[in-house]
């Protein structure tokens, strides 16, 4: 095993944290008070110990600095002064994941940075998504939400008539407001999928469709807890908002995070079923 530029990395490592000492101030700040970046604790943490568990390869290498490194690490400072002069969080946000990419290019080579380019990529998760892309997604993710919590409750035999994201019950109106989106359980579902098959499948392509899988998933789910207020707005309408509401959230997102798992493992065994009868048709041909 070769040491690591303990010298270089403290003395670049110190340079990043001090540029962007605000950013990250405000970046934690927000992970505690946006309820959609809740995951945004856990990003960093996970990251730090995929790389930790590929310390002994890491370790085998030889740095091979890259000065293309340096020039990503220019391009990251200069999205950093744009963001701050055009008051861009999120841009500002990514600059320091694309700055600490390019340092680890520059120092360590390329050989290093593929080795800890997917808990790089993780990093992208705690940052907020831009506000113009944020509202894009959200109102359709309304519109779908408040679809299906309308043909859920109708197939229950519950009155209801939607008017756009408005459901119009015998209690009273229920507005699937942003907040209702399902934006929160599709970043954190999205989240945890690309590290459930890291931890969990071998094989790429299943980690693409799970990660994919996601987006039915995370929108059937929300559409759930829509119809699930809903149903609770006729019993007592102050179980639709609150503790209560919250709690309903949390319960929906597990069950969606266990139907992600139980689809894992219904895929490797049809995969494992396909392969057994192709080797059964080889060996009688």
């Amino acid at each position: 095993m070769r040491p690591l530029p303990w010298v270089k990395l403290a003395w670049f490592g110190g340079l990043i944290a001090v540029c962007y000492a605000p950013i990250l101030y405000a970046l934690v700040r927000e992970w505690g008070t946006n309820d959609d970046m809740g995951h945004g604790f856990f990003v960093p943490v996970i990251s730090a110990y995929i790389v930790w568990q590929r310390r002994e390869e890491l370790l085998a290498l030889r740095p091979r600095p890259n000065w293309w490194g340096l020039l990503v690490v220019m391009l990251g400072c200069l999205q950093l002064m744009v963001a701050t002069l055009g008051v861009e969080l999120s841009t500002a946000r990514a600059a320091f994941v694309i700055t600490l990419i390019g340092s680890v290019w520059l120092l360590g080579g390329t050989q290093i940075l593929r080795k800890v380019a997917f808990p790089l990529f993780l990093l992208f998760f705690m940052i907020p998504i831009p506000a113009v892309i944020y509202n894009q997604i959200t109102f359709p993710l309304q519109q779908v939400a408040s679809y299906l919590a309308a043909s859920a409750l109708s197939a229950l035999d519950v009155p209801v008539l939607r008017t756009g994201n408005i459901l119009d019950l015998p209690s009273g109106p229920l507005a699937v407001v942003e907040a209702c989106s399902g934006i929160r359980s599709l970043l954190s579902l999205t989240f945890l999928a690309l590290v459930y098959g890291h931890f969990f499948e071998p094989k790429r392509w299943i980690r693409v469709v799970l990660f994919l899988a996601t987006i039915p998933i995370a929108i059937l789910a929300n559409g759930s807890r829509v119809a699930v207020t809903g149903i609770l707005a006729q019993w007592k309408p102050e179980l639709a908002e609150g503790f209560f509401h919250e709690s309903t959230g949390w319960v929906i997102f597990m069950i969606a995070l266990a139907f992600l798992i139980v689809f894992h493992q219904l895929l490797v065994r049809a995969m494992k079923v396909i392969d057994t009868r192709r080797a059964r048709h080889g060996v009688f041909e």
